[in-house]
This record gives structure tokens, C-alpha cells and sequence, in this order.
């Protein structure tokens, strides 16, 4: 983002733009006029907080589903904490359901992915025992982050794909399942 900053009014009423312009439009074809028109900003406003309308759909990842999961997660909490994102997803259904379908060089995925890693990344190398000795060279933050951030946002977006059909808590039970056995384990339970 263009400013570090936390939430200002400005994003919010950029973001709620954005949201609203979703349920009539795909985002390849909503213009930064059109967010800032329907925001009542002008558009040096929005290159102000965001340099792009990808970036903005990034701080709206990074605000609505990954931030409410940090303190979950830190404290153990995974389960709770996919929840929680799962919860947030349905509350605005029909601007997720849209988002999902941004496919291209930059797609929902690559924002959700990126937000869903850095926020792991920032964990693991604030809570990990950096007493222990690694079992293997590879299980590096950053492998072991991409690896997890990629399972999140693959089932949060298979679910809106789905059409939300199972409930944030069903869902993220079954996420903690998957997580605790083994693909071997899983394969015998079946």
C-alpha cells in the first residue's frame, strides 16, 4: 500500500465502493472513476491510499478475513480463527462470491495468498522455538507459511465457489481435521 496506515475513513468508503460495484460488475471492468465516483471522491484521492484497485482488494483481505484471525491464531487457535474468516466471508457473500471469480495475471487467490502467508510468516518467526534444530533444511517461514497459506485459501474459496453450502463452523472443523491426520490417515478413514 502507498501509506502505511491503519483503517481510515478514506479506505472504508473506497472499499464499500468497490463492494457495492462488485454485485453489478466484474472487477476487470470497474474502473478507479467509477470506485471514486461512487465513493464522491476524486480519483487523486484513491492513488493517495492505493495504487491500484488490486491493492485495495488486498487491504480488504487484510482487514475483513486476515487481521480478525491473527490474535486466534497466535494463541493456538486455527480452527477458531478459519472460522472467524469463513464468518466474515458470508457476512459479505455477494462481494466474496464476485471477488472469487477474478481470474488472470492477478487473481483473487494471488491477493488472498499473499495476505494469508505474510500474516503466517509473521507468526511462525515471532512464536517459533528458535532453540529447536529444523528435522530438515526446507521447513524454512517461508515454506512452511506458503504451504499453509495456500490450504486456507484454497478451502475459503472452493467454499464460496461452492456457494457457501456448510457453515463457517462445519467448515473450519473439518479444516482442523484434515490439518491433525495425515494425508495416509486420511485415505484409511475414508
Amino acid at each position: 500500500m502507498t501509506g502505511q496506515r491503519k483503517n481510515n475513513a478514506i479506505d472504508i468508503v473506497l472499499a464499500e465502493s468497490l463492494k457495492q460495484l462488485v454485485e453489478k460488475r466484474p472487477i476487470e471492468k470497474i474502473t478507479i472513476k467509477e470506485i471514486t465516483d461512487k465513493a464522491g471522491v476524486i480519483r487523486p484521492t484513491f492513488y493517495n491510499h492505493f495504487q491500484d484497485k488490486y491493492e485495495l482488494i488486498e487491504w480488504i483481505i487484510k482487514t475483513e478475513l486476515i487481521e480478525p484471525m491473527r490474535p486466534l491464531i497466535e494463541n493456538g487457535m486455527v480452527r477458531e480463527g478459519m472460522e472467524i474468516l469463513l464468518t466474515n466471508m458470508e457476512k459479505d457473500k455477494i462481494f466474496y462470491t464476485n471477488a472469487v471469480k477474478l481470474e488472470g495475471s492477478i487473481s483473487f487467490m494471488d491477493i488472498a495468498r499473499k495476505c494469508a502467508q505474510e500474516l503466517l510468516y509473521e507468526i511462525i518467526v515471532e512464536f517459533a522455538d528458535k532453540s529447536l534444530e529444523l528435522k530438515h533444511r526446507w521447513l524454512t517461514p517461508e515454506h512452511i507459511s506458503a504451504y499453509y497459506s495456500q490450504s486456507i485459501c484454497f478451502v475459503a474459496i472452493e467454499w464460496v465457489k461452492g456457494g457457501m453450502s456448510i457453515t463457517p463452523k462445519e467448515l473450519s472443523e473439518v479444516y482442523e481435521y484434515i490439518l491433525k491426520l495425515s494425508l495416509d490417515d486420511i485415505v484409511k478413514k475414508m
